[in-house]
C-alpha cells in the first residue's frame, strides 16, 4: 500500500536554533523550510522534519541513520565538522567509533543537541 509513497524522516527539538545549527551547518543538510512546527531538511531527496518539541525524550537506539559509500571519510569529515561520536563499550568499536558487523558492513553513531542517536553505515 505505502511502497510506492515518499517516506518523510521525523526527529524533535526543543530549540530551533540549535537545530538549525547542528541539521544544516555541521551535517550539511539543506534547510527547505521552517514555520513554526518544524524545520524541514533535505537529505538526499528526503525530507527530514525536525518538530519543535516542549520536551524530547531520546530514544535508547538509533533514530535516524545515513547510507554512505565510504564510512571512514565521513566520520572523518563529520569529526572535523565537530561531531563526536559514540563509543558504547558493549562491542568492538575501532579509533573512530566504528564497529564492524559480522557481515562487513559498518556503522558509527552520534548524538544530535537533544541527544537523539544518529548514524552512518556503509554496508558491505
Amino acid at each position: 500500500m505505502l511502497s510506492s509513497e515518499k517516506l518523510v524522516a521525523f526527529v524533535s527539538t526543543t530549540n530551533a536554533d540549535r537545530a538549525r545549527a547542528f541539521y544544516r551547518d555541521t551535517l550539511g543538510l539543506r534547510l527547505a523550510s521552517e514555520d513554526g512546527f518544524a524545520l524541514v531538511f533535505d537529505s538526499g531527496g528526503a525530507p527530514l522534519r525536525v518538530a519543535l518539541a516542549k520536551e524530547v525524550k531520546p530514544a535508547p537506539y538509533t533514530v535516524l541513520a545515513w547510507d554512505v559509500k565510504d564510512i571512514r571519510a565521513t566520520v572523518l569529515e563529520l569529526k572535523k565538522a565537530g561531531v563526536t561520536f559514540e563509543i558504547f563499550g558493549f562491542f568492538k568499536q575501532d579509533d573512530l567509533g566504528i564497529w564492524t558487523a559480522p557481515d562487513g558492513s559498518q556503522v558509527a553513531w552520534f548524538k544530535d543537541p537533544e541527544g537523539n542517536i544518529l548514524g552512518v553505515a556503509q554496508h558491505a
